[in-house]
């Protein structure tokens, strides 16, 4: 698979604009694994190198889509394999707007927080668990594709959080949209 001729495609298929492309109407055949990976701190690797270019690794991530447990790029008459240590997509930053929270990823998508469906609680790979395995916030960025709260991220939020008592125990909670997430539990003493 050549790089640049899978970019041509790509840029001849989406528009100018931040505009997703429909990749969930995109079926092509499968033309086999490309050298290129995700990994856990949110860098592009391609042929074990890393993609300098912001732009390339925007342009990609607009074409991701997930099948079973499998990441690939597509396009209208391309679908290639591709490896992720984790998930797609890093949160690097987080505000809010009018009560309403804005994640945003290190590829620029950003994602209002309004439905609970939209984040879960996970036990991240081992590389980066604590010594108890605690669950971390992830993120739903669109359709079935993720995103991990960077930790700088999550610490921040969790400045932010509020401490609810439940009969289940005690959590961290955040509010969007006057709806609350719980971004963590506390283990109970």
């Amino acid at each position: 698979m050549d790089l640049t001729k899978f970019q041509h495609q790509l840029t001849s298929a989406t528009s100018n604009g931040r505009v997703l492309p429909p990749v969930e109407n995109w079926d092509p055949d499968f033309c086999g694994d490309i050298n290129l990976e995700i990994k856990l701190d949110g860098r592009w690797f391609y042929e074990n190198s890393p993609i300098g270019r912001a732009s390339l690794v925007k342009l990609f991530a607009s074409v991701l889509k997930k099948e079973g447990d499998s990441y690939f790029l597509v396009t209208p008459v391309e679908k290639v394999g591709i490896r992720v240590e984790d998930v797609p997509f890093l949160i690097t930053r987080w505000e809010y707007q009018n009560g309403q929270l804005i994640f945003t990823t290190q590829t620029d998508d950003n994602i209002s927080l309004a439905d609970q469906a939209q984040l879960e609680l996970r036990t991240p790979p081992p590389a980066l668990q604590d010594t108890d395995a605690t669950p971390i916030p992830y993120v739903r960025v669109r359709r079935n594709l993720w995103a991990r709260l960077h930790q700088n991220a999550y610490y921040q939020l969790i400045d932010n959080a509020s401490v609810h008592e439940s009969e289940e125990g005690t959590s961290l909670v955040i509010e969007s949209c006057g709806t609350n997430f719980i971004i963590g539990n506390l283990p109970t003493t």
